[in-house]
């Protein structure tokens, strides 16, 4: 702990001389910056939360009812009557493990955004490294994601199906999805702030990747021609990852490398493509 505020201390000291400028072409960020503002990473983070679940009715409740009603349309439209395969699983617990990371991607993505925008007075008044404000936007949904997830273990408890070792490879999947949801939260959040009318796209867009990934259906009901075009999508990878974690099928470790890889892939783009832009926010914010 002191060795920490040691460090902080020669970051801020006042020996040390900032000199703020813009920067031309690609880059990545500032490690040791962000690190030195970790601090301010956590209170935007909980700042976030506690604007979430503020003077709510249901306080942390609403982390349930939303995935929960889904599951239960979603059993009844695609399970019932569409008659949808579940790979031999009942189709609510199927579905709401698919749920859960893409909620948790979904929500992260609309949240960080319009993080940027969201913070334009604390963006044109003081400096510090603004790829803080879209990383803790993240910070809710990973609360929500932690609450409903108590859920799907009930639901494995009423079926029937046991922990497996698979569950080992959650906290790696839970990973997988932050570097996606980071990645393309930051990349929005800049373009955003450019094209204001982009914001309205989003959900729109958010919407249509939830039908291009594998939340009401396995990847197996994609033909074996078309298959590779599915997996190009992180999320087809992770989300069929989660479900082997809890549900303890068979885990398709090429098809969860190739997500974590591409995952990682648009992490590093979405802080490459915030950091090129983001010297003209406290312009044009």
């Amino acid at each position: 702990m002191s060795n920490g505020n040691e460090n902080n201390r020669g970051y801020f000291s006042a020996d040390r001389v900032t000199v703020i400028e813009p920067t031309a072409g690609w880059r990545l960020p500032d490690v040791g910056e962000l690190w030195a503002y970790r601090e301010l990473l956590w209170v935007l983070g909980l700042r976030d939360i506690k604007i979430r679940y503020k003077q709510t009715v249901l306080g942390i409740g609403w982390a349930l009812i939303q995935p929960i009603m889904t599951m239960i349309i979603f059993s009844i439209i695609f399970g019932r009557l569409a008659q949808i395969p579940s790979e031999g699983f009942p189709y609510p617990i199927f579905v709401y493990a698919g749920l859960l990371p893409w909620m948790f991607f979904a929500n992260s993505v609309n949240a960080s955004s319009v993080s940027i925008v969201g913070s334009s007075q604390l963006v044109s008044k003081v400096y510090f490294p603004r790829l803080i404000i879209p990383m803790s936007s993240i910070g809710a949904g990973l609360v929500d994601f932690a609450v409903a997830s108590t859920v799907l273990l009930m639901m494995m408890w009423y079926y029937g199906i046991s922990w497996s070792v698979n569950l080992m490879f959650a906290p790696v999947l839970t990973l997988g999805v932050m570097f996606a949801a980071v990645g393309v939260g930051t990349w929005l959040s800049a373009v955003t702030v450019a094209y204001r009318d982009f914001r309205y796209v989003i959900p729109f867009l958010v919407q249509i990747w939830m039908f291009v990934s594998p939340v009401i259906y396995p990847p197996s009901i994609v033909s074996d021609n078309w298959r590779w075009v599915l997996f190009l999508n992180p999320l087809t990878g992770l989300i069929d990852g989660f479900r082997a974690a809890f549900l303890g099928k068979p885990i398709d470790f090429v098809s969860m490398a190739t997500a974590l890889a591409v995952s990682l892939i648009i992490f590093l783009f979405g802080l490459i493509y915030f950091g090129k832009v983001e010297r003209r926010f406290a312009d044009i914010i």
